[in-house]
């Protein structure tokens, strides 16, 4: 039987898989994920080290306009916040079956990096496709009231981790073979 994830690439659509801030490194599980998937499309940004919303959101645009069929974008980080701004702008945002985002970056945090604040405000609207925003109890990058707001505020629905931090390598999470399941489940709520 073949998984829903290959299924939904073979019909003719894509995953785009979009990294935060310094570009997920290779233990990383999106990184992961684009490894065991080479068909999954991997958003490229100009600057991982120090980041323009502008920049992050036209390479977001990039990615989504030259992705098949209808998309499902996969998002952590400051990936989730760069798909928030782009979804109020993009001509493309129709493409979107639905979003899997993942432990969103606060950028008007008090630590956050100072290239962060072009990304400010934190985009509130309500995003036009179905989101599935999983956050922690304990992000050390998005208390858990804010990850709470930012679903409420998108329209998505939220689904907790109790201490799982960023959600990242030095959290624990690597291959994270549970959010490839909550991937799956958002690919079998696609209508056919």
């Amino acid at each position: 039987m073949m998984d829903v994830i290959e299924r939904w690439l073979s019909e003719g659509n894509s995953i785009v898989i979009a990294p935060g801030w310094r570009d997920s490194g290779d233990e990383h599980w999106q990184t992961r994920w684009c490894a065991q998937y080479p068909q999954f499309v991997r958003v490229a940004q100009q600057d991982w080290e120090e980041p323009r919303a502008v920049d992050w959101v036209r390479g977001l645009e990039a990615a989504v306009a030259g992705a098949a069929g209808h998309v499902v974008l996969v998002a952590h980080s400051l990936g989730c916040v760069t798909a928030g701004h782009w979804a109020a702008l993009s001509a493309h945002r129709h493409k979107i079956a639905s979003a899997l985002l993942v432990a969103p970056a606060d950028v008007a945090r008090e630590d956050a990096p100072p290239s962060f604040t072009s990304f400010l405000p934190l985009p509130i609207n309500r995003l036009p496709f179905p989101a599935l925003l999983v956050a922690s109890d304990n992000d050390y990058a998005c208390s858990f009231e804010r990850a709470t707001m930012l679903a409420e505020s998108w329209g998505g629905q939220l689904h907790t981790i109790e201490g799982a931090g960023h959600i990242n390598v030095e959290s624990g999470y690597g291959d994270w073979p549970e959010g490839l399941k909550l991937l799956r489940t958002l690919l079998r709520r696609y209508p056919r």
